[in-house]
């Protein structure tokens, strides 16, 4: 739109090199790593660094950010606009520590209501901002521009069953792993880093899963792009842990789409909506290891299903597109040009 744009982020030892991008970044150095020190020291950082440049509008990218976005904003009398990239005060990693997810919702009942350019992920995410205050999220869901061309699937002994994106608790991920156990002529590859991967390593060593399972580490984008297409099946089981998984709508089953991959997912109301309406995969109400694995082996090797699938993803890859989403992002940022 003509912007001129400076992606601030952290930067952490596992951090990859930053791609060339047509934009500015720069990323701070932070002495702590997690926890409140952690989120008080990029505030500052942040707060400071915002405070002693020249910007026209700021963009927070969910709670963990506004804060110092917020304060900054109200000193020097500029547009802030706030896109909330989950349900942050309902995350797994909270919803256990009343006293923390407390002090979350302190300020984001501070700081959202004044807020007049808003948007959320999906429709259940922003039907509770609303209601509780007052305020008019968009929804922007987070999806892939339209491919041009689509990779040729190479040809493999094994199905590929195919997980990407954070590697934390509440995704399915040891049910997963578990359920590898009992599916014969099939791989699962579980591509991305996060908390819980080492743990995980160790559950694969422990079953004796290694020819079975799979972990890519961290990818950039590019490299992830050329793995999606190889699936037979793309994952996204998260758990009911809280309302933010529960209203969950993540990224990598519009990836999947986009690369017309057949899915499974859980019973969870935004992921099994868009499941529903497409026909596009299967939607399972059990991550019992067990259970599970007739669900992978059902998804993976009925013929006639996967072939509807396969059709109904070529129409939805068509609609679920970037250019199509933009729209509203489009109307949110023109009235500052």
């Amino acid at each position: 739109m003509g912007f001129n744009i400076l992606l601030i982020g952290r930067e952490l030892p596992t951090s990859l090199k930053v791609e060339k991008r047509n934009y500015q970044t720069k990323r701070f150095n932070l002495l702590f790593k997690t926890g409140a020190l952690f989120y008080a020291e990029y505030n500052i950082r942040l707060f400071m660094f915002l405070l002693f440049s020249k910007f026209d509008i700021l963009l927070a990218n969910d709670l963990d950010s506004l804060t110092a976005n917020f304060i900054v904003s109200k000193i020097k009398n500029k547009p802030l606009v706030y896109d909330s990239h989950e349900y942050f005060t309902e995350v797994p990693e909270l919803i256990n520590r009343p006293k923390v997810q407390r002090i979350w919702e302190w300020l984001e009942r501070k700081m959202v209501p004044k807020i007049k350019h808003t948007y959320t992920v999906c429709n259940s995410i922003a039907n509770i901002y609303n209601r509780k205050y007052g305020t008019n999220f968009k929804v922007v869901r987070n999806i892939p521009t339209a491919k041009t061309t689509h990779s040729e699937k190479q040809k493999t002994s094994e199905k590929v069953v195919l997980y990407q994106g954070a590697v934390n608790i509440g995704r399915g991920l040891e049910q997963a792993i578990l359920a590898m156990k009992f599916i014969d002529n099939a791989k699962l590859i579980i591509a991305g880093d996060g908390d819980i991967k080492p743990e995980l390593e160790k559950l694969v060593k422990k079953k004796n899963l290694q020819n079975k399972v799979e972990f890519t580490g961290r990818l950039s984008i590019t490299e992830l792009a050329k793995i999606t297409p190889q699936a037979d099946l793309g994952l996204s089981i998260e758990e009911d842990l809280g309302l933010n998984y529960r209203f969950a709508l993540p990224n990598k089953l519009f990836d999947y789409i986009q690369s017309q991959v057949p899915v499974l997912v859980t019973n969870l109301p935004e992921m099994e909506a868009l499941v529903k309406k497409y026909k596009v995969g299967k939607i399972i109400n059990s991550l019992q290891p067990e259970i599970l694995a007739e669900e992978i082996k059902h998804a993976l090797f009925n013929t006639e299903k996967r072939a509807e699938w396969k059709s109904n993803l070529k129409v939805a890859a068509k609609e679920l597109t970037w250019e199509n989403e933009e729209k509203v992002l489009l109307e949110v940022y023109s009235q500052f040009i």
